[in-house]
This record gives C-alpha cells, sequence and structure tokens, in this order.
C-alpha cells in the first residue's frame, strides 16, 4: 500500500519533488564547488581511505581500499573528472526532473563509493532520501522534464520495438 502511494499519488509527487530539488541542488553545488573551487584533486580522498582500512577497527573494509589501490589510484585523474562532473550532471538532472530515476541510481552509488571511503557528512542522509525517489520511480519526476520526456521515450521506443518484431517474423 505505501509503494502504491509513494509511486501514484500527486500530492506525494510534490513531496518527491521537493526532496529531489534538495538532492539535486545539493549534488550541483558540491560539484560546482569543485569545479571551480582551488584544484579539486580525488587522490587525496582516495589515499586518505586508503589509510582508514588499517588498525584495529578500519573504517574502510580491505576488499574496497584493494580496489581504491589497484584501481581508482592509478586513474585518480579519471576518478576526479568522474567525480566533479557526475555531482553536477546527478545534481542538474535532479534539478530539473529528468532521467530522474537513473540520476538518483547514480547519486545513491556515489553516495555508497563514498561511505565505502569512509566519509559520512551528509551521505547516510542522501541515501534515504535517494531511496524515496527510486522507489518512487516515475512519480518523483513527475513535476519535472520527465513528464514529458518519458512518454515521448515510451511511445517512440514501443513503436520501434513494435516494428522490429514485426519485421522479424516477415
Amino acid at each position: 500500500m505505501f509503494n502504491k502511494v509513494l509511486r501514484e499519488n500527486n500530492i506525494v509527487a510534490a513531496l518527491l519533488t521537493i526532496i529531489r530539488v534538495y538532492l539535486g541542488y545539493t549534488w550541483f553545488m558540491a560539484g560546482i564547488h569543485k569545479l571551480t573551487g582551488p584544484g579539486f584533486d580525488a587522490n587525496g580522498f582516495l589515499q586518505g581511505a586508503v589509510g582508514k582500512a588499517s588498525g584495529e577497527h578500519p573504517a574502510v573494509q580491505g576488499w574496497w581500499a584493494a580496489f581504491l589501490d589497484t584501481i581508482a589510484i592509478p586513474n585518480s585523474g579519471l576518478f576526479t573528472f568522474l567525480v566533479m562532473w557526475g555531482e553536477i550532471l546527478v545534481g542538474a538532472a535532479l534539478i530539473l526532473g529528468i532521467f530522474t530515476t537513473f540520476s538518483a541510481l547514480m547519486g545513491i552509488t556515489m553516495n555508497f563509493a563514498f561511505l565505502l571511503s569512509g566519509t559520512t557528512s551528509t551521505n547516510p542522509q542522501m541515501v534515504i532520501l535517494t531511496i524515496f525517489i527510486l522507489v518512487a520511480g516515475y512519480n518523483a519526476g513527475k513535476y519535472g522534464l520527465d513528464r514529458y520526456v518519458i512518454p515521448f521515450l515510451r511511445k517512440n521506443v514501443d513503436k520501434k520495438l513494435h516494428h522490429k518484431t514485426a519485421e522479424a517474423y516477415r
């Protein structure tokens, strides 16, 4: 029942819009700060996360530290770019309400990467709010550009799939 209300109720869609815009603003501003601030470089953060994997009560699990050490740190320039522009794009998409579910999924993925790296900050709160967006699906973007984009895509994709299926049986 709660799931149905979350996915279909117009009042809930309005509340989700407030949550969506708040999350979008938070992501967008974090990305803009990294873009325009004094030389953001993920390497320091990544090195710090690996450092938190040792000791009696490590904040970072060994498997994650191994990933950071073998893949992320050697490619820290790529990760710097992905974090900075990922935050900006996720933020803009959530603010505009376009591809809301996908944007929320990418946002929660970044949140979990930060959490796995031993950083809390606002990430747990953002994860909880993002879960509501993900469960609500289309209703979370109903008062945004998804209201126009999703029906357009559904209509055109359905046409193409129907056409390809019909051609396959000829």
